[in-house]
């Protein structure tokens, strides 16, 4: 049917009487069905699973969407024939139905019923309510009647309440003008078909009360209370419950308001300035304070608001940042006025978008009865009074998107800040800028600014520790320039000594109402029960930084589970990236405070960190041994494991973790000796001994003496502890081969010859042959090459014993230097070939690498020096690809030697030089004595014997090297 007055309507609200021009008849069901669903999404793309799940109800027919294309063929025939040919179109996944607004009842609906609010809001009460009478006579019948099919009759719900709203409007404004003995009958028609609406009761008693009829409107009251409690079990609302109590007393709010028609001229809107105070003693974020109001008054020739969020973790100053920027803008720049909004984004209820806008709407000078009911109203009414505004609207710690969304202006002229906890990134068109501690001179300059000048200046020191103690997070820095202000007489010293304690740093981050730990503590509360365990579990972890599959791990969930858990994290600001390139394996750590707040609720919580412990060094061991068998070949190359059960990983994470195992292991250095740490103090002896041992191919390629030294004297107080003795043992072993690598015989002989009598009281052969070919090394040290000669043979029988190829070839390497050594190069070279033959064909590239420096002397031993030089450019190149440092020395040294013996002075002193600058970062090693003598006779070769003489002059201790260990990757 057709609305009075206006081109022909496709009706919705009511029966389906769709008409264009003259009527067209629709088959009843399914043809239906599929023309509703397509005018409810009228111009937008409909699915054809989403009209299927209407016409069937979750149970479709096989035969479904062949059956949907008979009806939307049938329905472009009924159009085409009522001269709306091109108006069904397919667009994937669906269908697509063109029509204009106006030709649309329901969307014609929605624009006079806003612009309705819009009228009221402005006085206009004649007018607004024309035009709600006209979007109200639209209505012809219940909204879709007669179309059985859940999802419509879901969307026929929402469009029924609309009317019910508009309706309910409708009898505000007549009370706004005094009407009231013209609504009372229908109001009470409409409340007798839904006698539980509570605002439309509370209308139909202030129509009475407002016509004299003080009883009929208590009466009132009273029958509809006694129908909630039968009805619901519930009294009435409080805003019911307040207007009986107002008409008991005759309270003077109840009178007849003076008619708005009759104004003369419409009352001034106020400017808001709702603005918190600002920070006087503002310190840091300069670029960011610039950065934010370029964003806000730069030129932007966007139709839609200007938005800027600041987000940062607990503590680093959002909200006074926000403040700030918006005090340095000022009424210049947003003259119509400044709204404020404290959302509670990270409080247990959050503001309502609701109740914030009616804040704003009030401030703006809308009347309390003229604000409308919905948030949807509301916000058109938000946008439209700010339409022609230069408005600025903070936006305090906002929870989420869908909070912040109904709260933006709609104007290019104006400009919203918004500051949370939550990256915003949803916010269409918001630019998010992240909030940093301070930078350190920033935060000193914070307690000079609340401390004084003169304070801080007296002990530098002090105040330079305290900003690190605590990681410079503003809110820490504020709190402790406040306590100390408060107490002239204390000493900057002193307050470093209170927080000197990680178990009561955060009781003493407190002041008045600055408390970290309760800012910390609303965004924890607020997170889901498993995200708050990972953040506890997160707490004990010893390394700085860590990837994503510990959160798997300490959980005991799947990869993708822990990953998307620590990625909520890092939107909540409780931890973040580190930085790095994050490209392929992101890693992420914690701010110095919040991981204390963790560790102390997981304490109080008392969570299994047991389990979740041994599940994350089970990870890093298995890791470990993974890049151990790259490196050597096989798993039980070299090194003796232990039965500690390992954290299995994806393969493909595996093996991108693992492409290049001595980075992967020099990169994770520090977790994987925390991880040692962890086990030790979790009591996991053979967890310790099994992953310190591990880590000796990255200790000895990188000279890492002193990490190797603390794992495993960390390791060897827990398996003490237990009675460990194999482990023990492996342990005292890996010892004495740093004390070989530093030249430390005594104190090798002290470890390993236990470590020999424990290996052999166990009959544990490979343990056996490891610590014997480290006795035999030490052998060779000395000078004792029959006994070292006797020593490698015994050990070689035994890694045969138990399969360790590489035990043996790295054996016949030694015993192709004892060959070299006495002169015999035609045993040497057997020797040689013989390790060669015994290498894994997956490779040992660390005994490789050791054989080709070997050949290498063995080439230079024929007289073939030319290809020595070949040999040794090829392996230079290889140990620098693996960064070893040793390595590198070794093979410069001899290739220098090749090179002057060639007669290539200039490129002997040159690789010379290298490996002495080189051999300056190593430590514990012996003297480079050698390479100094041979740098000076080269360059005496080329001319430059003043330079020689300075070479010859030059400290010997800093680089020392080891004779007869090459370790590469």
């Amino acid at each position: 049917m057709e609305s009075e007055g206006r081109s022909p309507t496709f009706r919705v609200l009511g029966p389906l009487e769709a008409q264009v021009g003259e009527s067209f008849r629709l088959s009843p069901g399914r043809q239906q069905i599929v023309l509703t669903m397509l005018l409810l999404e009228a111009n937008r793309v409909v699915g054809t699973n989403r009209l299927i799940e209407a016409i069937w109800d979750g149970a479709p027919p096989a035969t479904a969407r062949v059956q949907v294309q008979i009806c939307v063929s049938a329905l472009r025939n009924i159009l085409r024939e009522s001269g709306w040919a091109d108006a069904l179109v397919t667009r994937a996944p669906g269908y697509l139905l063109r029509v204009p607004d106006d030709e649309l009842d329901a969307r014609l609906f929605a624009r006079l019923t806003a612009d309705a609010d819009v009228l009221a809001a402005q006085g206009n009460l004649k007018e607004a309510t024309r035009v709600l009478r006209e979007a109200i006579g639209l209505w012809r019948g219940p909204a879709l009647d007669g179309i059985h099919s859940r999802l419509v009759r879901a969307r026929a719900a929402q469009l029924d309440e609309s009317l019910l709203l508009a309706r309910e409007t409708s009898f505000d404004l007549a009370f706004r003008v005094g009407d009231h003995h013209t609504t009372i009958g229908d109001i009470a028609a409409l409340l007798q078909e839904h006698p539980l609406r509570e605002r439309l009761r509370g209308q139909y008693m202030l129509a009475l009360y407002r016509s004299g009829r003080r009883a009929e409107a208590l009466e009132a009251y009273r029958v509809g209370r006694e129908l909630m409690i039968e009805e619901l079990g519930i009294e009435p609302g409080a805003e019911l419950r307040e207007l009986e109590s107002a008409m008991l007393s005759d309270a003077h709010q109840l009178l007849t308001p003076r008619s708005a028609a009759t104004r003369a001229e419409p009352e001034v809107t106020p400017v808001p300035r709702q603005l918190p105070a600002d920070i006087a003693d503002f310190t840091g974020h300069a670029d960011l304070v610039a950065r934010v109001r370029y964003l806000l008054v730069g030129r932007d020739t966007r139709r839609a608001a200007k938005v800027v969020v600041l987000t940062g973790k607990p503590g680093v100053g959002k909200s006074t940042l926000g403040v700030h920027v918006a005090h340095a803008l000022g009424e210049t720049d947003f003259p119509d006025g400044q709204l404020y909004c404290q959302l509670g984004g990270t409080g247990p209820a959050p503001a309502d978008p609701a109740d914030v806008l009616g804040r704003f709407l009030r401030a703006l000078g809308v009347p309390v009865e003229g604000i409308p009911e919905t948030l949807g109203e509301r916000a058109t009414l938000f946008r439209h009074l700010l339409a022609d505004s230069r408005s600025l609207i903070v936006l305090d710690d906002a929870a989420s998107e869908s909070q912040v969304r109904h709260l933006l202006p709609g104007s290019g002229n104006c400009a919203v800040v918004v500051t949370s906890r939550v990256r915003l990134t949803g916010l269409a068109g918001a630019k998010v800028l992240e909030v940093d501690v301070l930078a350190p001179a920033q935060a000193v300059r914070m307690l000079v600014q609340v401390v004084g000048q003169e304070r801080v200046a007296a002990e530098p020191a002090a105040a330079d520790a305290l900003v690190r103690l605590v990681d410079r997070l503003p809110l820490a820095l504020r709190i402790i320039s406040a306590r100390l202000a408060a107490r002239p007489t204390l000493t900057l010293s002193w307050m470093l000594e209170r927080l000197s304690d990680e178990q009561r740093r955060l009781d003493e981050l407190s002041h008045g109402e600055m408390v970290v730990r309760a800012s910390v503590a609303l965004t924890y509360d607020s997170l889901d029960p498993q995200a708050r365990e990972l953040m506890r579990l997160l707490g004990a972890l010893a390394g700085a930084t860590f990837p994503a599959w510990v959160a798997a791990a300490l959980l005991g969930v799947d990869l993708d589970r822990g990953t998307q858990l620590v990625e909520h994290l890092v939107d909540m600001q409780m931890i973040e990236i580190a930085p790095g390139d994050v490209a392929s394996t992101p890693r992420y750590r914690f701010h110095g405070l919040l991981r204390l707040f963790a560790r102390e609720r997981l304490e109080q919580e008392g969570d299994d960190a047991h389990a979740a412990i041994t599940r994350v060094v089970g990870g890093w061991l298995g890791l470990a041994r993974g890049a151990h068998t790259s490196l050597y070949g096989r798993d039980n190359s070299t090194v003796l494991h232990g039965s500690a059960e390992r954290w299995p990983l994806p393969r493909d994470l595996v093996d991108r973790l693992l492409a290049r195992p001595l980075s992967w292991l020099e990169a994770e250095r520090d977790c994987l000796c925390g991880a040692v740490d962890m086990a030790v103090a979790a009591g996991l002896d053979e967890h310790a001994w099994d992953l310190a041992v591990t880590l000796v191919a990255l200790f000895e390629a990188r000279l890492y003496h002193d990490h190797w030294e603390r794992t495993h004297t960390k390791a060897l107080e827990a398996v003490r502890a237990t009675g460990n003795r194999r482990g023990e043992a492996a342990l005292l072993c890996s010892l004495g081969s740093m004390h070989l690598s530093g030249r430390k015989l005594t104190e090798a002989l002290w470890v390993l010859r236990p470590a020999l009598a424990t290996f052999t009281e166990l009959d544990e052969v490979h343990g056996m042959a490891i610590a014997r070919r480290n006795l035999a090394l030490v052998n060779q040290m000395r000078g004792e090459d029959g006994a070292a000669r006797r020593g490698y043979e015994r050990a070689c029988a035994e890694f045969a014993t138990v399969g360790d190829v590489v035990g043996q070839a790295h054996v016949w390497v030694q015993i192709a230097a004892l060959d070299l050594a006495a002169g015999d190069i035609g045993r040497a070279e057997q020797h040689l070939l013989r390790a060669l033959a015994l290498c894994p064909p997956e490779g040992s590239r660390r005994v490789e690498n050791q054989l080709r420096f070997r050949l290498s002397e063995l080439l230079m031993r024929q007289a073939r020096h030319q290809h020595a030089a070949e040999l040794l450019n090829g392996l230079l190149d290889t140990v620098r690809v693996s960064r070893d440092l040793m390595g590198q020395v070794r093979v410069l040294h001899r290739l220098g030697t090749v090179n002057a013996v060639l007669g290539k002075p200039e490129t002997a002193a040159r690789v010379l030089r290298e490996a002495l600058d080189l051999a300056a970062q190593a430590v514990n090693t012996v003297p480079v004595d050698g390479i100094r003598l041979e740098l000076a006779a080269q360059l005496r070769e080329l001319g430059r014997h003043e330079e020689a003489a300075r070479v010859e002059t030059e400290d010997s201790q800093p680089g020392r090297l080891t004779i007869d260990r090459i370790t590469a990757g």
